[in-house]
């Protein structure tokens, strides 16, 4: 008997259907024109380098490394460039196209986007380290707050979760991919004002719930060891 395997069969329950193993890969956009530009990213709608499109293509193979060819794969994106092509090269490996949502943009840094990195700088106002971090204003104008965020990403979560999928990637921002890890453990909203997770461009976070006691388990974070093969 193994942690996942009930020790006696289970009888089926009317009007439900078994639950089964799934996985979330969380996948954040290699390389944009705005990180060799040094420029602010946020929703500015920068595009994929040609090594960032290199990249992408050793993200998809680390994925068809681990997805079993019989799973039922969704790919779902972010619809900024950068994502956007991400996710088609990731896609074209299963023959799919990405279903695009604008809840996984990226933060807004409103006037700032596109801006020379140096500018947001020098009127960023950063949160307090205690207090209400939640709806902290960064002193810029059309900015979100990491409550704007969090209320589009975990909303956009509940919808994705509900996908007949066994394999679920999701294609996303540094910012935005650790709110994707707070929705999928459940971690409440107003709890969220600290959350933060190492995830570089370029990189697979790995999410698994298992089928019997449906914990949702936090596998790997930032993996991108892809890009070093």
């Amino acid at each position: 008997m193994t942690a996942t395997s009930p020790p006696f069969p289970l009888p089926p329950i009317p009007g439900v259907v078994p639950a089964r193993e799934r996985t979330v890969s969380v996948v954040t956009h290699p390389e944009a024109t705005h990180h060799v530009d040094g420029l602010v990213g946020g929703q500015f709608d920068s595009a994929l380098t040609p090594r960032g499109e290199r990249e992408a293509a050793a993200i998809t193979a680390a994925l068809g490394a681990r997805i079993d060819a019989s799973a039922r794969v969704a790919v779902v994106a972010s619809d900024l460039r950068r994502t956007r092509r991400t996710a088609e090269i990731v896609g074209e490996a299963w023959g799919i196209d990405p279903t695009l949502d604008p809840r996984l943009r990226e933060i807004s840094y409103g006037e700032a986007g596109g801006r020379p990195q140096s500018w947001l700088d020098a009127r960023f106002v950063p949160p307090p380290a205690v207090g209400d971090r939640l709806r902290h204003h960064v002193g810029i104008a059309g900015a979100e707050t990491r409550l704007d965020v969090a209320v589009r990403v975990y909303e956009a979560m509940t919808d994705l979760l509900a996908q007949d999928a066994d394999e679920l990637v999701v294609v996303t921002h540094g910012f935005t991919a650790g709110l994707v890890v707070a929705a999928w453990i459940g971690m409440p909203i107003e709890a969220a004002g600290h959350v933060a997770f190492p995830v570089p461009s370029g990189s697979i976070t790995t999410l698994r719930e298992d089928r019997f006691f449906h914990s949702r388990a936090v596998v790997t974070v930032g993996d991108v060891a892809h890009l070093r093969a």
